[in-house]
């Protein structure tokens, strides 16, 4: 009998935690949908800093010339798509 009541405090804690962890939760907060223009702009972001990180990484030796100059083209490129197709949407 002593053995079952010294036990029955850590399982009860067990299934205690196991439910909260597993248990379905409702949605705390309403989904909010992205159009296109907030789409972009997330990826303006993302671009941008990728450009800065690749300026970073050049100057500290990182990348030879070649390829630094590639890649930058190539984000570049793609940041100025990004930028005319969000002021083509008003953006």
């Amino acid at each position: 009998m002593a053995a079952a009541q010294t036990l029955l405090g850590p399982v009860l804690l067990l299934v205690a935690c196991f439910a909260f962890v597993f248990w379905p939760q409702e949605k705390l907060s309403a989904e909010v949908e992205k159009t296109r223009l907030d789409y972009l702009r997330e990826r303006k972001d993302v671009i941008y800093e990728n450009l800065r990180d690749l300026n970073f990484e050049f100057r500290a030796g990182k990348y030879p010339e070649e390829d630094y100059l590639q890649q930058r083209t190539t984000l570049e490129a793609e940041a100025s798509t990004v930028v005319s197709e969000m002021e083509a949407l008003g953006g």
